[in-house]
């Protein structure tokens, strides 16, 4: 078993993922992992790094697929015992201008941005050693979202009590009430990405408290964080923010000193705490 500290970005290939494999490449002492659903395209992105005279890994890792990520998550306990950084980076949006009905963009961006980075954490999270640090990429648009949903959605989203499963119901209960074109009626805002990113947001703030209550000893902290509006693939030319700037946030948090205790359980951007 290597005795190296181990750090794992999902969604790596590209845009702000790939940015953050730099940064921790730059800043991190242990190895930093790649990963992606395409090994073409991870081993592009490993190749691109090393000609900047950086040493990424790579591991295959499609969020969306159970199977891929128990494998990854076994490599990973074999290999290095855990993980000390997990970045949960991985995600999808669709166009604003996309005619692909609402119901299916719900479902579909659900599937991936909620329901498979919290299958991601369900398997990490109990590897994830002691002082380790995991931070889920989420989005300011989490914040607008949460202000458009109905004030009995805002005050289950912000509560101390809500638990994994009754949002796995809320989340859930958006893409059906999407699918009976009933959810602005429901109290949920027009924008899937949106519904996601609170959902992301919410499960951050659940599963640090859980931390804190089953690992109070072992110095994990969990962030969600937004890296701004980047210049990607995802968010198009006109983003203000390279995707090295986007990265600065992230890293922050998967970097914070030893022995630190706060932030845990927060949303941040700009590497300051926000109000949810």
């Amino acid at each position: 078993m290597s005795t190296s500290r181990v750090a794992v970005v999902t969604g790596s290939n590209k845009g702000i993922g790939l940015a953050i494999v730099r940064a921790l490449c730059k800043q991190f002492q242990g190895d930093v992992y790649i990963t992606s659903r395409d090994i073409g395209r991870g081993q592009e992105a490993v190749a691109s790094l090393n000609s900047e005279g950086l040493k990424p890994m790579f591991h295959q890792l499609d969020i969306d697929d159970l199977n891929s990520i128990t494998t990854a998550a076994a490599f990973f306990k074999e290999k290095y015992g855990g993980v000390d950084i997990l970045i949960n980076n991985a995600g999808i949006a669709f166009k604003v201008a996309d005619t692909t009905p609402f119901a299916v963009q719900a479902e579909v961006t659900l599937k991936t941005n909620f329901f498979a980075t919290r299958d991601m954490l369900s398997q990490f999270l109990p590897i994830i050693k002691a002082g380790g640090r995991v931070v889920n990429v989420s989005s300011f648009v989490s914040v607008y979202a949460l202000n458009k949903c109905s004030p009995a959605l805002q005050q289950r989203f912000r509560s101390e009590d809500i638990t994994e499963e009754e949002l796995g119901g809320l989340m859930q209960k958006f893409i059906d009430d999407t699918r009976k074109g009933e959810h602005k009626q429901a109290g949920w805002p027009d924008t899937a990405y949106g519904v996601s990113k609170i959902g992301l947001t919410t499960l951050s703030m659940i599963l640090a408290r859980r931390l804190f209550k089953e690992r109070p000893n072992d110095g994990i902290l969990l962030n969600a964080c937004c890296p701004g509006w980047v210049r990607t693939d995802m968010a198009g030319p006109k983003a203000p923010k390279s995707p090295d700037e986007g990265a600065v946030t992230p890293v922050y948090l998967a970097l914070l000193p030893p022995r630190a205790t706060e932030p845990h359980g927060k949303f941040v951007s700009e590497k300051e705490v926000q109000t949810w």
